[in-house]
């Protein structure tokens, strides 16, 4: 297993055929303003990929964007939501189709309120994952080596807890609504860019 740092885009060949886990660290919560630091991305075979972005960037990355855009290879995500919003508004893909842990979690895991990654790196397969880094400076000019693991661990468990998830789902029989609401994923990133990050659509209010 390794970690490895690029810059701009990745190399090529760096990855495996078939899914990829994807994560995204940018300057806040607020995507227009907070930008796009960090892409994290792994093949699920013991290796994960950074890719930084530093400060004036174009974000043309050909490589990186090739594996987002792809419609072959599905992408796996701990809330999606807010990756897919970040690698649209910046890159300018959408990175699908796409499977989000979180969601497949509240879908079958409703004797718990807890759908964090930590939460679910813990149930699932047993191992703990530390986020002490969650809200630190990535637009800082060097990631520490502590920036860099926070930000690998957040792919490195997506490919097995899939596989735990997708027969949990089969299991309660959720399978086509988990398909569904992932669908609707990059539509919901869209609405988010585009003003109704707080409003829902869909109530009667």
């Amino acid at each position: 297993m390794a970690v490895y740092l690029h810059e701009n885009d990745l190399p090529d060949g760096a990855l495996a055929p078939g899914p990829v886990a994807v994560d995204t660290e940018t300057m806040g919560l607020i995507t227009p303003r907070d930008r796009l630091c960090l892409v994290q991305i792994s093949d699920g075979l013991g290796d994960e990929h950074l890719v930084r972005f530093a400060p004036g960037s174009d974000f043309a990355a050909p490589n990186l964007k090739a594996v987002l855009a792809d419609p072959a290879r599905l992408k796996l995500y701990h809330f999606a939501r807010f990756d897919l919003a970040a690698v649209e508004h910046y890159l300018g893909v959408v990175a699908a189709p796409v499977f989000c842990t979180k969601i497949a979690s509240k879908l079958v895991r409703t004797y718990t309120d807890r759908h964090g990654l930590k939460d679910l790196v813990r149930e699932l397969l047993g191992k703990e994952i530390s986020k002490q880094q969650q809200s630190s400076d990535w637009g800082a000019p060097t990631l520490s080596d502590a920036q860099q693991e926070y930000a690998a661990s957040d792919v490195r468990h997506l490919h097995a807890m899939h596989k735990i998830l997708v027969e949990r789902l089969e299991r309660e029989g959720r399978t086509a609504i988990a398909q569904a609401c992932f669908d609707f994923l990059p539509m919901r990133a869209r609405l988010d860019l585009a003003g109704w990050a707080e409003r829902d659509i869909f109530s009667h209010e």
